[in-house]
């Protein structure tokens, strides 16, 4: 389906070395900002208490926030759970010198209901649990180990699917992507919890299949037009998909902007990661891939055979 079309051919390979180095830049910031300032991790990955309170009419989030920074709680996630009476909230565990963790999670659980009760009296306290370091040690763990996964399988599915140039070049662009996320997380901060491990997991596959639209276009346009250039094969290629990049993107888009900004501070940084994720799989698919591709030597000979040339006998 095509909502418009684009009659004549963008010259995108004409600027792709500019657009290159440019990612070649980024990608090199981000891996600079990981290894400096690192991810700044959840109550998931780290540890910390975890409390469920419920109320008698349908809770405040926000209101909750408020008081928890008027005692000095500001890294705490607050969130419905199950219904809209009950509330689980997050702390980091920040362990004094001297003290136990023991004896600060208590002090620390304590402190969070005497704020909640002096701003709402009808608060009761559900459940209290700890999430040791060990914990949080593993889930990192199995994150990486997620993600190292998905990377074998797409890498298993496009060397069945492509060449093996389109295949790296498609990796290689994916991994970008990924990488610039966790640059922006780990250049401003932000939270990195189980939702963002999530969006940064759905980011790979999507960007993959933006990819593998536009390298089958390449495919097909490799045995159509036989005159052509491999840049002006490119070209056409990202030219022709370009209507439907932007259906997809475009509707995907609304539904994470609808996300971030109603769907409060527990899906924020999950749609922020998605925001950034789907801004450069576009990007990545159309000024990485592609050009990679070209670079390692794609060419027509990989889907098209040569014609062979009738030998004619020879006269004895």
């Amino acid at each position: 389906m095509e909502f418009f079309r684009i009659r004549r051919t963008i010259p995108f390979m004409r600027h792709a070395l500019v657009f290159n180095v440019i990612s070649a830049l980024v990608f090199v910031a981000s891996v600079i900002l990981l290894a400096t300032r690192g991810l700044n991790f959840s109550i998931e990955f780290i540890g910390g208490t975890v409390m469920e309170v419920s109320y008698d009419h349908a809770a405040e989030p926000e209101k909750i926030r408020t008081a928890l920074q008027q005692i000095g709680l500001t890294d705490v996630s607050v969130q419905n759970f199950g219904t809209s009476r009950d509330v689980l909230i997050r702390l980091p565990l920040k362990t004094k010198e001297g003290q136990s963790q023991n004896a600060e999670r208590d002090k620390q659980s304590q402190a969070v209901i005497a704020a909640l009760k002096a701003s709402d009296p009808s608060v009761q306290l559900r459940r209290v649990e700890f999430v040791g370091s060990q914990v949080g040690s593993e889930l990192a763990t199995d994150g990486a180990l997620a993600l190292l996964f998905v990377c074998i399988g797409i890498v298993i599915y496009l060397a069945f699917r492509f060449e093996w140039r389109f295949s790296l070049a498609t990796i290689i662009a994916n991994l970008h992507d990924v990488v610039i996320i966790l640059g922006f997380f780990a250049a401003f901060q932000w939270e990195f919890s189980l939702p963002v491990l999530a969006a940064v997991l759905a980011v790979f596959g999507y960007s993959v299949n933006e990819s593998v639209v536009v390298f089958d276009r390449v495919r097909e346009n490799f045995r159509k037009m036989r005159r052509a250039t491999v840049p002006e094969i490119m070209d056409a290629s990202i030219t022709g998909t370009i209507s439907r990049t932007i259906i997809t993107h475009g509707c995907t888009q609304m539904m994470v902007l609808s996300i971030f900004f109603f769907g409060g501070a527990s899906l924020h940084y999950f749609a922020l990661a998605l925001t950034i994720g789907i801004c450069f799989g576009i990007y990545s698919s159309v000024l990485v891939a592609c050009p990679l591709a070209m670079y390692l030597g794609a060419s027509r000979e990989d889907f098209v055979k040569p014609e062979k040339k009738a030998v004619e006998p020879t006269t004895p």
